[in-house]
């Protein structure tokens, strides 16, 4: 077995990994100015976290998708084939897309899919129970009332070179 192309694009690789890693490195900009290390929003200094504690719905649904979104590439295959699978393949087909559509009655059985919180009744409200976000915060109730501009104002009054 010959492995010396392998061997060889394999160090190519590397190399050129390298490369470009030291030219970033020696070629990069080296500024320090007052927004260097600002994140900017829409002009508005942002406050508190990135990191949201997000419900697992998000990922179920997302999840569904993913699964969901597999099975139509695998009928599409089947679609583009159906004459030559025949009889066969229309019967295989057709019990894919049951077990498909038993899956998704039973998701919905168990209240997978239902976004709401749950009345007394059984029903379940439009309110959604998602995010907890209040809805948009004014500008001025971010950063103390100040937006990025005010900020790298006060920076540059206060000497900061720039």
């Amino acid at each position: 077995m010959i492995l010396w192309p392998l061997v060889v694009y394999f160090i190519l690789v590397v190399a050129l990994v390298g490369a470009m890693l030291a030219l970033s490195a020696v070629l990069g900009e080296r500024h320090q100015q007052p927004a260097t290390n600002l994140p900017y929003e829409g002009g508005i200094a942002s406050t508190g976290s990135a990191h949201l504690r997000m419900p697992a719905r998000f990922y179920l649904i997302a999840m569904f998708f993913v699964i969901f979104d597999l099975e139509s590439a695998f009928i599409f295959s089947w679609a583009v084939v159906a004459r030559e699978a025949g009889w066969s393949g229309y019967i295989e087909i057709c019990g894919f897309i049951g077990v498909l559509l038993l899956t998704l009655f039973y998701l919905a059985k168990v209240g997978a899919l239902d976004w709401g919180e749950a009345k007394p009744g059984g029903q379940r409200s439009q309110r959604s129970t998602g995010m907890g976000l209040a809805g948009p915060v004014p500008a001025r109730a971010r950063a103390g009332g100040e937006t990025l501009p005010a900020l790298l104002q006060r920076g540059e009054e206060a000497g900061s070179p720039r």
